[in-house]
């Protein structure tokens, strides 16, 4: 039995709790408690592989140096904090539903008594509680590395939350808009694949073919390193504003189409 049905009693509500927002709170607040104690082992491992993987990334760059550039050093490091805070949300996420559907447990973890929101919600707080620690660590073994000029403005708080968001609400609608675990796992691995090597997030813009510039402008991945980057860097940075936009939208989509298949019958 997967550890989350052992603890499942823990999000029934217990005595009244009045409808509405205070209602809302109460469940969301039971719902993170339920996560971080039924996941904590695999929390713990995550976020340890995270640390590891960002730092890796970040003193990686340096074994194809002798003098790693300025620019390199800089557009990794800033990229890196995209991909810890996409990792559980987008990644991860859809796999741990796919787990959830090959054993049995994902029509059980659905009849909760608690809103879809409330669940969205509390997934995407884990998320966050387990992509953020990672992309701290990785700036500042940056930072300590290379003496970046890291200049982190108060926008880094709307990148972060949007960033997180928008990545964790896509791999929430594959995870539960798809039936199938076997095909979930695989585009999950494909995403891993495209992001990598094909958006650029650890690979600037300018080294690739104008096509693949202009598909990534309608993907999320692209406007995620745009808003990262500009709350980590001093200067001005183009298309900014465009970026929360695109970011935005693809949230929300995403989280109607989630919402969507949360809400179907089989």
């Amino acid at each position: 039995m997967m550890p989350e049905l052992q603890n499942a009693s823990v999000i029934v509500p217990h005595g009244t709790v009045e409808r509405g927002a205070k209602r809302w709170w109460h469940d969301y607040a039971v719902m993170v408690r339920w996560h971080l104690s039924s996941l904590r082992v695999w929390l713990v491992t995550l976020t340890i592989v995270q640390l590891l993987a960002g730092v890796g990334f970040v003193l990686g760059i340096s074994l194809f140096f002798v003098h790693v550039p300025m620019t390199a050093a800089l557009f990794v490091s800033t990229g890196v904090p995209v991909i810890n805070l996409m990792t559980v949300g987008l990644i991860l996420g859809p796999q741990l539903v796919a787990d959830q559907k090959s054993n049995g447990s994902y029509e059980y973890l659905r009849s909760m008594p608690v809103s879809r929101s409330v669940t969205a919600a509390a997934w995407y707080t884990v998320c966050l509680i387990g992509g953020v620690p990672a992309m701290i660590v990785s700036l500042g073994v940056a930072r300590l590395r290379y003496d970046l000029p890291l200049h982190v403005s108060p926008m880094i708080v709307p990148a972060v939350l949007l960033t997180s968001f928008a990545g964790t609400m896509l791999g929430y609608a594959l995870g539960h808009a798809i039936g199938s675990p076997m095909a979930t796992r695989l585009i999950t691995q494909l995403l891993v694949f495209a992001i990598f090597g094909f958006a650029p997030i650890l690979v600037p813009l300018s080294q690739m073919p104008r096509w693949l510039g202009t598909l990534n402008w309608w993907f999320p991945f692209r406007h995620m390193a745009v808003v990262t980057r500009a709350a980590l860097t001093p200067g001005g940075h183009a298309a900014v504003l465009s970026a929360y936009v695109v970011l935005g939208l693809w949230a929300i989509a995403c989280a109607g189409l989630a919402g969507r298949a949360l809400g179907r019958r089989p």
